[in-house]
């Protein structure tokens, strides 16, 4: 249905902005680069790295760990759940603290933080310490990923959002292969019962620090978020961000709309959001944040080698298995960046929970009737294929675009608490349901797959090439609060 709110209300401005600060005039010197937008994405994205790389390389260490210090599959769970216990602390606390001294400090933080926390898992004793470790780096890592989206969104011309904002789930796939690869090669070095066992795993952990160094290091250079700016009044350095963004003109009509809705933001606050209308927007937010977690993917990135050594028993091929799973991973979400601005949010998430659904009963009828193994592999990789080109990089892309800019930053980290709490249950309940159930955890996991699908085809609506600013006049508008209008 035609949205009622036209582009050009929300956009039409004067060419000139002068004197936005007592004695000063921007003049427009640069022109638009989508190749320095995308330098922001990626530089911000590493916190997707890092996210992928600490919560992936658990799942090699963990064999080592199960065998050098004799795990139940309560503490197996535990250290590797560990993390998401710090997780949704940080990203509880995250919007609060980017929505008012920004989104670059707090991306800071949670590297620095998470740097710390490599190097102390490395050198732990015993469970406890490790346990801790974790969840000191899930304070970083929480910090930083919603926030990181965030940044992105808000930086990213609306003709391209979709793509750069997906730039997250992209270097979290990266980070899960290059997880997958180093656990390979460490553990081709020597198996659970070699010599080089209790230093297998602590190399495992702590090359996790160097991608924390390097989000670092690009975050000293990057700036601020621009609607950050303007909203907190910095208007002549907001105004260079959007010019090197959009080029002088466009970024004229942005800024005049970004201060039409901050106008609008004064008259409101954070208890909005439970609020008709905008409480329909934080319901489908924490509906997407769930979606990423319960349709089950990390039972695989978590498990894989004790997934895989249980089918193919003897040698390295389990970890072999996890590298090929994150290869595919990496691949399919690069299809993903392609679609989501082309085809859209919608048709890419429907698509992608049922093909979840198909591959993971298969894979539970491979398990139990004991199919070829090569099938299973196969099966496993479909799983990951549809999750990667839809549920993967659009629930964090949306969960950003959803909210007005005075609590995006809030809002964002509120339901990105339900993903890492989600997180948290899928990885402490994997081992025991492996255990007990078999190939029905896989069937288990369908269900949700399926679920998933309705609740996307029946609520969420399609936000695929409208700018912020429209996205916020529909959910405050309250003659716009019909969500059938924000459906392309």
């Amino acid at each position: 249905m035609e949205n009622t709110t036209s582009q050009s209300e929300v956009i039409e401005t004067p060419q000139v902005i002068e004197a936005v600060q007592p004695g000063e005039v921007v003049h427009p010197k640069e022109t638009s680069s989508l190749k320095y937008v995308i330098i922001l994405a990626v530089s911000a994205g590493f916190a997707g790295l890092l996210y992928g790389y600490d919560t992936v390389s658990i799942s090699g260490a963990i064999t080592y760990l199960t065998a050098l210090w004799n795990l139940g599959t309560g503490i197996q769970g535990l250290i590797v759940s560990s993390i998401m216990i710090g997780g949704i602390v940080g990203v509880g606390v995250s919007g609060f603290i980017s929505d008012r001294v920004g989104r670059k400090p707090v991306l800071l933080s949670g590297a620095i933080l998470f740097f710390f926390a490599a190097i102390w898992s490395a050198l732990a004793m015993n469970p406890g310490t490790l346990i801790a470790a974790r969840i000191v780096g899930g304070l970083g890592i929480g910090l930083s990923s919603s926030q990181a989206i965030t940044y992105i969104t808000e930086c990213a011309p609306a003709k391209n959002r979709g793509f750069l904002s997906s730039m997250y789930q992209f270097l979290c796939t990266i980070g899960i292969l290059l997880t997958n690869i180093i656990n390979f090669f460490i553990a081709a070095k020597g198996g659970i019962h070699s010599d080089f066992a209790n230093q297998a795993w602590r190399w495992m952990l702590a090359i996790g620090a160097l991608p924390a160094l390097v989000l670092v290091f690009a975050l000293v250079l990057m700036p601020e978020s621009p609607r950050f700016l303007l909203q907190r009044g910095h208007k002549a350095a907001g105004m260079r961000v959007l010019e090197r963004i959009n080029g002088p003109e466009a970024a004229q009509r942005e800024a005049k709309a970004i201060e039409k809705s901050l106008e609008d933001d004064k008259k409101g606050s954070f208890r909005d959001l439970f609020r008709s209308p905008l409480s329909y927007a934080l319901g489908i937010g924490i509906f997407l944040a769930l979606c990423n977690q319960l349709v089950g993917q990390n039972a695989i990135f978590y498990y894989a080698p004790t997934i895989f050594s249980s089918i193919f028993p003897g040698g390295n091929t389990a970890f072999l298995c996890s590298a090929i799973t994150g290869t595919v991973n990496v691949l399919a979400t690069i299809l993903g960046l392609y679609m989501i601005d082309r085809i859209g949010r919608k048709p890419l998430m429907m698509s992608g929970a049922l093909g979840m659904c198909m591959f993971y009963v298969l894979m539970g009828l491979s398990m139990m009737f004991h199919w070829n193994g090569v099938l299973t592999l196969v099966f496993a990789c479909m799983v990951i294929v549809s999750f990667a080109y839809s549920m993967g990089p659009i629930t964090w892309v949306m969960v950003s675009e959803l909210f007005p800019t005075y609590m995006r930053g809030r809002a964002a980290g509120f339901c990105t608490m339900f993903t890492w709490a989600a997180n948290f249950l899928v990885a402490q309940l994997t081992p025991a349901m492996m255990t007990n159930w078999g190939g029905w955890t896989f069937i288990f996991w369908a269900v949700f797959d399926f679920l998933a699908f309705l609740g996307v085809r029946l609520f969420v609506p399609e936000t695929k090439g409208r700018t912020l600013e429209q996205i916020q006049s529909f959910w405050t508008n309250k003659q716009h609060a019909k969500k059938h209008e924000l459906v392309a």
